[in-house]
């Protein structure tokens, strides 16, 4: 699994490099040692799944548009394509968050999830 300081470093290094699908990665391998996280921890964490989800919910936004001007149209086919791609990026990793933190530290977690994915 790696060492939690190195699991880190690697979240840090793939922050400067804005591959945050790694950064995500790098941290749920470091939550899923069973400890409570670090307040760091916790902000790379945030982070990471602020830039996910946030370029997750560009590419709905998209893809919602598109499936609008199509129902103009009315390309059944196309209609029911799009839709299940459209749920395909809805469905973001992790969503047991909870777990990783203790008491308000999972609150807080909990918060950052819900607010980035409404």
């Amino acid at each position: 699994m790696g060492n939690r300081d190195d699991l880190v470093y690697q979240a840090k290094l793939a922050e400067q490099a804005e591959r945050y699908d790694e950064m995500v990665d790098s941290m749920k391998k470091v939550a899923g040692m069973d400890v409570e996280l670090t307040v760091e921890e916790r902000n790379l964490l945030s982070v990471a799944y602020k830039n996910v989800i946030g370029a997750r919910r560009a590419s709905w936004r998209i893809i919602s548009s598109i499936e609008q001007k199509e129902e103009s149209k009315g390309g059944e086919d196309k209609l029911k394509m799009i839709r299940e791609y459209r749920q395909t990026v809805r469905n973001i990793p992790g969503k047991r968050l909870s777990k990783w933190c203790t008491a308000s530290p999972g609150l807080y977690l909990l918060r950052e999830h819900n607010e980035y994915t409404d």
